[in-house]
């Protein structure tokens, strides 16, 4: 007989997968079918990918008489799994008219509905549960790609249209200031008290000398004075990468911001162009930018270790530490000590990643909720722009 526990996972799921549709509800079809850049994918195959991920994980391995929905949606829908097969290139997600969006409906819908029958007639199983807990928060992360994706999308038409139409609502400022960290030998990964991702793993043992960490996150009006101190053409403030892409790609302010006639700032939303808010963090910066403003500002970025320890010890003295924007670290991506990755094909969901990556803490305001956590490692290349990212100040 099914159980509790299993009972309340057939409901987040069903929460979870309703949550990625209503994600898509205020954009056409067009919206969902289009790809702004190699790195960002079409609405349409983050809601066909999630649902790969179920039939290809959860109902292959324990559905009787299992039959996949579409035998080519196992190419055109794999990501990176290169030990389910062959894969349908990234870059070119967006020339997928086929299948339609309405069928991409039906195809959720038809998993969906088998996995209710899963999940309400098999007996408790614990690796069952783990599988369908890992997908649930697989799609979660997507759900936050959907709206960082959406956005980048949007920003390059010229009707600037909005997302949603509603004004956003504005974020406390957050209180100015530093709080000091006695450093010390610090617990640092899952405290296994419920679910984690195998890259927050195993938890272990880390020197961390005193240091301090901003209260808050750095301000668009923080970075503005940056900006107008000549910040994007001072090499000396600039890691040698990053002013080489200054230079490449012609940087002289953050992704989504731009300057109108009479010397006006505006940055592009979720919510459409708005008057930008000096006292709102600053985000969609890269590596390189959110470094060059630290040094700028006297000050640099934290390590990982620091930004972990900060927050399970001093979380409720800080501002912004969840549900404003990624911060980025120092800290490269990289495995703890004693890290190994799982067997078969899902052992390449965080392992592979391990190179040339930056490690991202905290959650950003598209996290779904409930997803953030002390011990979550984002990561990203260091010159990524397009996602929801910021600056904290240590020193």
């Amino acid at each position: 007989m099914n159980d509790g526990h299993q009972d309340g996972l057939a409901q987040h799921f069903r929460q979870v997968r309703q949550r990625s549709l209503m994600l898509a509800e205020p954009l056409s079809d067009e919206d969902c079918g289009a790809q702004s850049m190699p790195d960002a994918s079409p609405v349409k195959w983050h809601l066909a990918h999630t649902t790969w991920f179920f039939e290809t994980f959860v109902l292959e391995r324990f559905e009787t008489g299992f039959a996949p929905f579409h035998p080519a949606f196992r190419v055109l829908f794999n990501s990176y799994y290169n030990g389910i097969g062959e894969r349908h290139p990234r870059a070119q997600r967006g020339l997928l008219t086929r299948p339609a969006m309405r069928e991409v409906r039906t195809y959720r819908a038809d998993v969906d509905a088998r996995m209710a029958r899963l999940l309400g007639a098999h007996p408790f199983d614990a690796e069952l549960a783990r599988l369908v807990t890992l997908g649930l928060q697989h799609e979660q992360q997507h759900q936050e790609l959907i709206l960082t994706d959406v956005l980048h999308l949007l920003a390059h038409n010229a009707l600037l249209p909005a997302y949603l139409a509603t004004p956003a609502a504005a974020a406390a400022p957050g209180t100015p200031g530093w709080i000091a960290i006695a450093g010390g030998l610090a617990e640092i990964g899952h405290d296994g008290d419920g679910f984690c991702f195998d890259n927050e793993l195993p938890r272990h043992r880390q020197y961390v000398a005193p240091f301090q960490l901003a209260r808050r996150l750095v301000s668009n009006g923080e970075y503005l004075a940056f900006i107008e101190a000549g910040g994007y053409t001072d090499a000396s403030l600039w890691l040698s990468e990053g002013w080489d892409k200054v230079g490449a790609e012609r940087l002289a302010h953050p992704l989504y911001w731009r300057r109108d006639d009479a010397g006006q700032w505006h940055q592009f939303t979720l919510h459409g162009e708005q008057p930008l808010d000096l006292a709102q963090p600053a985000t969609h910066l890269s590596l390189f930018e959110a470094d060059a403003c630290a040094r700028f500002m006297g000050a640099r970025l934290p390590t990982e270790a620091e930004w972990e320890l900060a927050a399970s010890a001093h979380g409720p003295a800080f501002d912004q530490l969840f549900g404003s924007c990624w911060q980025w670290t120092s800290s490269s991506y990289a495995p703890y000590p004693g890290y190994a990755c799982a067997p078969g094909a899902l052992g390449e969901y965080n392992g592979k990643f391990m190179l040339n990556q930056y490690v991202l803490r905290g959650s950003s305001c598209a996290t779904p909720p409930g997803h953030a956590r002390n011990s979550y490692r984002n990561f990203f290349p260091a010159g990524a722009r397009w996602q929801f990212s910021g600056v904290r100040l240590a020193k």
